[in-house]
């Protein structure tokens, strides 16, 4: 088996204006806003936007009403602390900087190179509209992570 996540579901505060955000993102990801949904299921207090890309569903759904005054802790037992994109050249991160930047979003951490991590591991770092730490990065996956095939 290999390990492909299949769909990321995100509860949002805001699901209007998370929306407005990544309908500005996600197409910089590759995904096609043609391709997204919206559901519900009022008795559940459940409302989704689901963006779809064939390697990945990212889908946003809304705040029970009870949770509407909490903020994002990335840092909580059971939170999202961030989540990675792997971009295919440091050229491309750079050029997403400047158009993730004029979405408009946080910016936490410029493009740059982090040695601690691994010699040729270059990065940006953003939050959404929701205070959700996003990450593009690039880096030589296969020389720290070799494939091993079974046989």
């Amino acid at each position: 088996m290999l390990p492909y996540i299949d769909h990321i579901h995100i509860t949002v505060e805001n699901l209007e204006r998370a929306e407005a955000f990544y309908d500005k993102l996600l197409p910089l990801l590759g995904f096609d806003l043609s391709l997204k949904e919206h559901d519900s299921v009022p008795e559940h207090q459940y409302e989704i936007v689901e963006y779809h890309h064939n390697c990945l569903s990212i889908g946003l759904v809304n705040s029970r009403k009870q949770n509407k005054n909490e903020k994002v802790n990335r840092r909580k037992a059971g939170a999202l602390h961030h989540l990675a994109f792997h971009v295919d050249s440091l050229e491309e991160i750079d050029s997403l900087y400047l158009k993730i930047r004029d979405i408009p979003s946080v910016i936490v951490h410029k493009p740059q190179y982090y040695p601690e991590y691994c010699d040729d591991y270059y990065a940006l770092f953003f939050k959404d509209s929701e205070g959700i730490e996003y990450e593009l990065v690039n880096f030589n996956r296969n020389k720290y992570f070799p494939r091993v095939v079974k046989e």
